[in-house]
């Protein structure tokens, strides 16, 4: 069985404590974010560690489960959106400097790869994109990409800047043309027509990237659980 660390800390961003599971000993650094609302402990109890045991025993690759704050920002509605996105806004800050920034040199690429799934899958690539030059694979699995329907029509400048389908076409950074790029769906993703629109605004910037779409799975664990060795096999 895999090593497994759990790390606990207050964070100086989010002004309140945020936990963490790691597994693995050593390898290429792979942070994954959880479900809508999900926690660092998601990952594991649905199963989807197992899938790549053999590639964590052998040391390629380490996972560093994330929490998330959902609940503190996109699906808070008791305030206001401009509140709900700054929240998130703190999150991205705090994945960037206190995980990304930590864990980015365990190999000698200075990058890290990013994984989720569902809503795990819009914060993966939220954080590609607006970090290319830390992030060297995405693996987005049943992710959806436009978050307005959060804001209950407030815009902003925070909201332009977390939602890849505004701010992704308008994105010149060399590294995103260096990024291997995996978007995962099914014929019978609830998500399949926010991947299909993602691709579409990657290629028309001439971003190499995977539609990976898989046939008559639906948007669920077994979809996922099959994806992610798959993926992961791409980092060894």
């Amino acid at each position: 069985m895999a090593a497994e660390q759990y790390y606990k800390w207050y964070s100086h961003n989010l002004s309140k404590d945020i936990e963490m599971l790691v597994h693995g000993h050593q390898g290429y650094p792979v942070v994954v974010f959880p479900t809508t609302r999900g926690h660092y402990y998601e990952s594991k109890d649905f199963g989807l560690v197992d899938t790549i045991h053999w590639f964590l025993d052998r040391g390629f690759i380490q996972l560093f489960c994330v929490d998330s704050i959902d609940a503190y920002s996109w699906y808070n509605k008791g305030i206001h959106p401009a509140d709900r996105v700054r929240n998130h806004a703190w999150y991205d800050k705090m994945v960037l400097e206190e995980v990304v920034g930590k864990v980015r040199w365990n190999t000698g690429t200075g990058k890290v790869a990013v994984a989720g799934a569902s809503f795990g899958g819009y914060h993966a690539a939220n954080f590609a994109f607006k970090h290319p030059e830390y992030v060297s694979h995405l693996f987005s699995m049943s992710g959806a990409f436009d978050i307005k329907m959060f804001m209950d029509g407030y815009y902003d400048d925070n909201v332009y800047f977390n939602n890849p389908v505004d701010f992704l076409p308008n994105m010149g950074h060399p590294d995103l043309y260096h990024m291997n790029i995996v978007l995962g769906t099914s014929d019978w993703d609830i998500c399949l027509d926010s991947n299909l629109k993602l691709s579409h605004i990657l290629h028309q910037k001439g971003v190499n990237h995977w539609l990976d779409q898989r046939g008559w799975k639906e948007h669920d664990w077994p979809l996922w659980k099959e994806m992610f060795p798959h993926y992961i096999s791409l980092l060894s």
